[in-house]
């Protein structure tokens, strides 16, 4: 399966960290519109450079468009992609407008083609493990979700020295710009509606909290904290929470009528899943064993993680998404993270977004089919 980048900024780093476990995929060449960028990057990996996104999507060779641009770009390079008949995988969101999203999946519903938005922790042992939990019953009827995406206060870290391993600077202007709940919430929405169904109703409140971002710029358009319960056509109901503003904080918890399931980092694709029962009911109180048990994780370790270098603080294997679409092009099955699941997350995660101060009740209108757990999550 032959594969190209466009885009080689900041994140495209984290792609490369273990591109090489996927020998199935073949990576053709990478472009930029920065064109220094792209050279930088393409020296740094040995990789050729496409002169512009006309040439990369003319290569005949190329099966798959690794879209890994500035979101208010996804539309535009995807949409020339797949005009192009290229298969898309791209950085989330589908787009930043919902209307453009859904012209995308229709484009590649027209043309026989497929398009996939990150992100693929779905796909990852932790998620996998807790997925597992849950058809087994461990926790008994699934009642509640507390799912939080707590980064801490970003504005007042040395992001500016943030570089990537080939040199691409942190993009603090963008990432302010576009706010932390399109950048971040749907790497647990991921899960929920895998695990629970599609979302059927988002009652949500946002806010730009910090408007300078120690920047001498306002991002008072975007939030960078935002609130949301959500109810899934099983009758589970989710509180998630989203801010760059709160003390880190990127736990689950997935809370039933016999336990509480859950994990403290979703960026860990090997984070320990807990499991805590409830054991007595005492008076007016119900404890629960205060001896947490863990699950064993499901999966070989297949995630070489270059955290260790200092440049990433993820343990997350972010071309697993790719080796899945790719299978499913061979194999002529739905991709898991598939463009009616990945319209469903835009949907879900723009009615949050959007949702202001003045907080509103959002009726979801996709949908999508059930998501298939990994072939070694079944056992």
């Amino acid at each position: 399966m032959i594969v190209a980048i466009v885009g080689c900024g900041f994140v495209a780093d984290y792609y490369m960290t273990t591109f090489s476990l996927y020998p199935e995929l073949k990576l053709a060449g990478v472009m930029d519109r920065d064109n220094i960028r792209a050279k930088v990057f393409a020296e740094h990996y040995s990789l050729p450079v496409y002169p512009s996104l006309e040439a990369l999507i003319n290569d005949k060779s190329v099966d798959i468009v690794i879209n890994l641009t500035n979101p208010d770009n996804h539309f535009a390079v995807s949409k020339a992609c797949l005009e192009a008949g290229k298969n898309v995988y791209t950085e989330k969101p589908l787009s930043t407008n919902i209307d453009e999203a859904r012209q995308l999946v229709s484009l590649a519903e027209m043309k026989g083609l497929y398009i996939c938005s990150a992100p693929c922790g779905l796909l990852g042992e932790a998620a996998q493990t807790v997925w597992k939990g849950l058809r087994e019953n461990v926790v008994g009827k699934v009642r509640l979700v507390y799912a939080e995406l707590n980064d801490g206060m970003v504005h007042q870290m040395p992001y500016k020295k943030w570089i990537s391993a080939s040199g691409a600077p942190w993009p603090y202007q963008d990432e302010f710009k576009i706010g932390c709940t399109m950048e971040h919430a749907s790497y647990y929405l991921s899960w929920l509606v895998a695990f629970f169904g599609p979302a059927l109703t988002v009652s949500a409140f946002s806010s730009c909290v910090v408007p300078d971002k120690n920047t001498g710029v306002l991002f008072n358009k975007n939030p960078d904290f935002s609130v949301a319960c959500i109810k899934f056509s099983s009758g589970v109901v989710a509180r998630l929470t989203c801010s760059i503003i709160a003390p880190h904080d990127n736990s689950l918890r997935i809370i039933g009528d016999d336990g509480i399931l859950g994990i403290k980092e979703c960026w860990n694709y090997r984070s320990p899943v807990f499991l805590t029962k409830r054991i007595i009911t005492f008076g007016r109180k119900t404890y629960f064993n205060p001896f947490k048990q863990h699950l064993p994780l499901l999966g070989r370790k297949l995630y070489k993680s270059d955290y260790r270098t200092g440049w990433s603080p993820l343990r997350m294997d972010f071309c697993r998404g790719i080796a899945d679409l790719g299978e499913a092009i061979r194999e002529g099955r739905s991709p898991r993270l598939s463009a009616s699941f990945s319209l469903h997350l835009n949907e879900v995660v723009l009615a949050i977004q959007n949702a202001s101060e003045n907080s509103s009740t959002y009726d979801v209108t996709s949908t999508f089919q059930p998501v298939e757990p990994m072939t070694w999550a079944k056992v």
